[in-house]
């Protein structure tokens, strides 16, 4: 009879009841799961989880039974919403912007300025939607707070049109707002998406409480145990008067970084017992009072005149007209995060938000929960570095010699290619100087890489594992290029003489043992040589800690090219003609690209900060060391396998054309070619590029047009510097050279 019953159990378990696939994916990103934890914990392959949470393809036993124990179990911890199921509803159907209404009595319609055509408007409707939350927010229950009278929305149709489009209510005018005084003298609320509120506050302390009370900015948080976004004020000049703050910082503050403690303004934030984060009242402010359980008060402000938007990054963003800068900054923090920062700042703030520190445990006995350490994530408190990996003047090299310089076999130094060498007389003769450059490529480089999570074990004569994230100390000078294995039982002879060396920045031999992250000391070996560490620092608790930051920005900048009118499908021809000028077809979703690039170069950066006018001397700790994201390590072994992927493409080429690079700077790669296209010089066939090469695409990791020059103009810098080996990947671009090359 037992057996009968089992036979019974088998056919339960085979038709497990799944959920919809929209809620199984929403059920994965709100417990911080990529799609490739799932397939790894389920033996399958990642395509087969995507299926799955597409309703393409439909689990299969034994596969099942198991991945409907975990929605079950996910599905308890993130139960639905009614905001949810509206969410997945219109997902699938296009929301156009309400009607015109006629203006409620205690409002009034306010036009912001001609329409930018159907592209814009879709976008702007996309910057009036924050993403659907990720998980249920913690006060999901409790009832919104209605705004007052002086607070109402200049968009009478907006409310109804974001409660029916699934917004969290709490948020309903978005993540941030940029404040404004127009001509009858009443401070406005410039919102995403187009609306305006009017703002009642007459002081800085009265302007946070009104965004905390009625308001209604701000974002849901990205993963199941991060936080939610604080509201965000963009303070223009005006407004800056308003409030009394400074228009302009003096020569003093823009120094320090910050108004003095003893301003007027900072006072009265003191005198209604609000406080300001250590670094001051500067371009960035925090404002907040210390949380009482979950209930969390803080504002943040944005002052572009005193360069909060940096012009390297955002362009001339801190220009536009308040109701453009909302478009701008919605749309960034729509698809990346409200901005916490510089785009450096940003970038790192995102690795935290999709990777909490800690989470909720599991309730006891009594029913209570503990924090605990988030599982993937970097922890909350910081770990030191290996020696090898400390930058010059950091505390683990305070008992060196005042002006010692480390040696390769003292320091590790991964950092991108700065690369040229003389042309060929075969390459005077041709006619044109090409540069391509890698889209995304530090992006790619953090794509699915295994990186530390914990403290490194510092080991002698390991044998090198090239799934062990780590610091090798090894000599690779035998490394011999002109004779390198390109695939499996496949060599191929090179003229070494034209290539750089993968394992210096600079492109030379290495002469001895030297310090490298595992992807160099990995690709070391796939080239068909032999590696024996001589010790090594490793970190055997590791993950794909950034794979989730990088998919959110690679989607950000993906989505807003195809915005853009440049597609990930595009044919090579088509791609770089949409690429002509792509940033004139809409100037402000340009400025987001722009900043998005930069947030992901300067999140990475952001790992191994220096200190910064902080009084610092040599030896001492700074203030970015009790970071737990100040990670040296991470950021070595994201510049390490760019390098190589790059090397990896170059050598590709080289074995199957006989075509070599004449300089190469970070992710920019210069080539001779009689045309001036990339097209009359990268081996496509039938429209197919060469597999393991170059290809031409939007998608991080492919290649654009980066610019091209002429061959006598190279000749004629190079000369006319005399510097034969200049860098003309560096101008390649516009053509213009200012200066001698000096790596800056």
């Amino acid at each position: 009879m037992s057996e009968l019953f089992d036979a019974v159990d088998a056919l339960l378990a085979s038709r497990a009841a799944l959920p919809p696939p929209a809620e199984r994916k929403r059920l994965r990103a709100a417990h911080g799961l990529t799609i490739d934890e799932v397939a790894t914990a389920l033996k399958v392959r990642r395509a087969t989880v995507s299926g799955w949470e597409s309703g393409k393809t439909e689990p299969r036993p034994p596969e099942r039974d198991a991945y409907a124990r975990l929605l079950d179990g996910l599905a308890n911890l993130y139960p639905a919403t009614a905001n949810t199921g509206a969410a997945e509803e219109d997902a699938a159907v296009p929301v156009m912007f309400p009607g015109p209404v006629a203006p409620a009595p205690e409002a009034r319609t306010l036009h912001t300025g001609p329409a930018r055509g159907a592209a814009a408007m879709t976008m702007a409707h996309e910057s009036t939607q924050p993403p659907a939350p990720t998980a249920p927010p913690a006060t999901a229950s409790r009832p919104a707070r209605t705004a007052g009278p002086m607070s109402t929305s200049r968009r009478p149709g907006a409310r109804k049109a974001a409660s029916a489009g699934g917004i969290d209510p709490r948020f309903e005018n978005g993540p941030l707002a940029v404040l404004d005084v127009d001509a009858d003298g009443k401070v406005l609320a410039y919102c995403t998406g187009g609306r305006v509120l009017d703002v009642p506050a007459k002081s800085l302390p009265s302007l946070v409480d009104w965004t905390l009370k009625e308001a209604k900015l701000g974002q849901p948080k990205l993963s199941g145990p991060g936080k939610d976004a604080d509201p965000l004020l963009v303070l223009t000049e005006a407004a800056l008067e308003r409030y009394g703050l400074p228009v302009t910082p003096t020569d003093e503050e823009r120094l320090a970084g910050r108004i003095p403690e003893n301003h007027k303004v900072i006072k009265q934030l003191t005198r209604a017992d609000w406080h300001l984060t250590k670094r001051g009242f500067g371009p960035w402010a925090r404002i907040y009072r210390p949380a009482k359980g979950s209930d969390r008060q803080c504002v943040q402000l944005c002052i572009p005149s005193w360069n909060a938007l940096d012009t390297r990054h955002w362009g001339e963003a801190g220009q536009l007209p308040p109701a453009d800068l909302a478009r701008v900054l919605g749309v960034y923090a729509s698809r990346v995060m409200t901005p916490r920062g510089s785009t450096a700042v940003t970038g790192l703030e995102l690795m935290t938000a999709l990777h909490p520190p800690t989470r909720a445990s599991e309730p006891d006995g009594n029913g209570k929960r503990t924090s605990e350490h988030n599982p993937g994530s970097l922890g909350k408190d910081p770990v030191d570095c290996a020696p090898c990996e400390a930058p010059d003047g950091h505390p683990l090299l305070k008992d060196l010699p005042r002006f010692h310089v480390r040696s390769p076999a003292e320091k590790l130094f991964e950092e991108a290619y700065d690369w040229a060498r003389p042309m060929t007389d075969a390459e005077c003769t041709l006619r044109h100087l090409v540069g391509i450059d890698v889209n995304l490529a530090f992006g790619a480089g953090a794509n699915g890489l295994t990186v530390g999570l914990g403290a490194p074990t510092h080991v002698k004569n390991p044998v090198f594992d090239p799934k062990l994230p780590g610091s090798w100390l090894v000599d690779l000078s035998h490394v011999d290029l002109s004779r390198v294995k390109v695939a499996k039982d496949t060599w191929a002879d090179l003229d070494a003489s034209l290539l750089p060396s993968p394992f210096t920045p600079k492109g030379n031999r290495p002469e001895g043992p030297a310090w490298y992250a595992t992807p160099t000391v990995a690709y070391a070996v796939e080239l068909g040589y032999d590696v024996a560490p001589i010790e090594a620092w490793i970190r055997y608790e590791s993950g794909r800690y950034l794979d989730g930051w990088y998919n959110r920005l690679r989607d950000a900048y993906l989505a807003t090219m195809t915005n853009l009118g440049v597609h990930a499908d595009l044919a090579p021809a088509d791609f770089l003609a949409a690429m002509d000028g792509y940033k004139d077809r809409d100037p402000e979703l340009g400025l987001v690209v722009s900043a998005i690039k930069a947030t992901v170069k300067g999140g990475l950066g952001k790992l191994r900060e220096r200190p910064r006018g902080e009084g610092w001397r040599p030896g001492e700790p700074w203030r970015a060391l009790s970071r737990p994201t100040w990670r040296p390590d991470i950021r070595a072994a994201v510049i390490s396998r760019t390098r190589i992927n790059l090397h990896r493409k170059i050598v590709k080429h080289a074995a199957f054309t006989g075509q070599y690079p004449i300089a190469i700077l970070s992710d920019c790669v210069v080539y001779a070619a009689n045309g001036p296209s990339p097209l009359d010089f990268l081996p496509y066939r039938q429209g197919k590029p060469l597999p393991g090469g170059f290809k031409l695409g939007i998608n991080p990791g492919l290649v654009k047009h980066e610019g091209t020059q002429s061959v006598l103009w190279g000749e004629e810098v190079r000369e006319r510097f005399n510097a034969p080996e200049l860098n003309l990947a560096r101008y390649i671009k516009d053509g213009t050279v200012t200066d001698v090359d000096n790596g800056e």
